[in-house]
């Protein structure tokens, strides 16, 4: 595919119907074997009585246990989170989990982690809701602690480690790339302030300009480089065979009206772009017909492929 274009990644089935085992599996080999970038996934608790999150939050596979089960069914594509709510766990108990998966998958993860919104998530999860932010900036420095120290010790407001070894470490040093979900301003400037890289959801692209200013303004405010943090874009992209016509949404289209789409996101400092359909009416939803959902979504693989599928062994 063109040059032009930045990387191209693919949401692993996680969501409704088509989450099942054979359906992750197919999914993944066939994104490794067509050299998509990577395979991500999200994190979904609970679905509160009450709220209206939507059709495709109602089932929701385990973030990290989905991608250890895809690690040992692929060899080359990188493993993401887009994203897990940090908080929820202890920052010890996430470095320890995500340490094993990166040696599991020899070094392919990339650690994407937000804050969360849900009261009752946090609620569930026994954090206060109060001071979030506050706590996230800890919780990062806690985790990056733990995987460059040996022996680690931290103290702080919210996380203490006394002085011990954990092992063991993540292959990639001296962690792996830790990317942050976020769209308040507080929040963008700390994904450049302290971490690798932003993830954004498509449903934010009105402002992407703007907020990735924001993100690197906070990665100079801190004497860190901006042209090195990753940006990355949750595409939730819905591919029709005719022209949709005036007024269309960003990555609704044909095939080179999403290709077009895509470009301009990179001309716009973009890194990544992951097609995601579990939040796709067509695929994601529970009431979708799985066979039908994974018959869309190879059809969204071939279509966007980088390269043509490698032959089976």
């Amino acid at each position: 595919m063109a040059g032009d274009l930045p990387l191209l990644g693919f949401g692993l089935p996680i969501s409704g119907g088509w989450a099942t085992p054979d359906t992750i599996r197919r999914i993944a080999r066939g994104a490794e074997a067509r050299a998509y970038a990577s395979l991500w996934t999200f994190q979904r608790v609970l679905d509160p009585v009450g709220r209206t999150l939507g059709p495709a939050h109602q089932s929701v596979l385990d973030s990290v246990v989905a991608l250890a089960y895809v690690a040992a069914h692929t060899d080359r594509i990188r493993l993401g989170t887009a994203t897990i709510c940090a908080p929820f766990t202890a920052p010890a108990l996430l470095a320890k989990t995500l340490a094993s998966l990166d040696v599991l998958s020899g070094g392919r993860l990339t650690a994407g982690v937000g804050m969360g919104w849900l009261p009752e998530e946090y609620a569930a999860a026994g954090v206060p809701y109060e001071r979030r932010g506050a706590r996230m900036d800890e919780y990062l420095r806690c985790l990056e602690a733990l995987w460059t120290q040996d022996p680690v010790e931290f103290a702080g407001e919210f996380y203490t480690v006394p002085r011990a070894h954990m092992a063991p470490p993540p292959v990639q040093r001296p962690h792996p790339p830790v990317l942050l979900g976020a769209a308040a301003a507080p929040a963008l400037r700390r994904a450049g302030r302290l971490a690798n890289g932003w993830i954004c959801s498509s449903q934010d692209l009105a402002n992407l300009g703007a907020s990735i200013a924001t993100v690197r303004a906070g990665a100079r405010d801190a004497g860190r480089d901006p042209a090195a943090l990753q940006i990355v874009v949750r595409g939730v992209v819905d591919l029709v065979d005719e022209h949709p016509g005036d007024g269309r949404r960003p990555l609704h289209g044909t095939r080179a009206q999403v290709l077009d789409d895509i470009r301009a996101l990179g001309a716009q400092g973009v890194t990544e772009v992951f097609l995601d359909l579990n939040l796709s009416p067509r695929v994601g939803f529970p009431d979708v017909d799985a066979g039908e959902a994974v018959e869309h979504a190879e059809r969204v693989l071939d279509a966007f492929a980088p390269t043509r599928p490698r032959p089976s062994a």
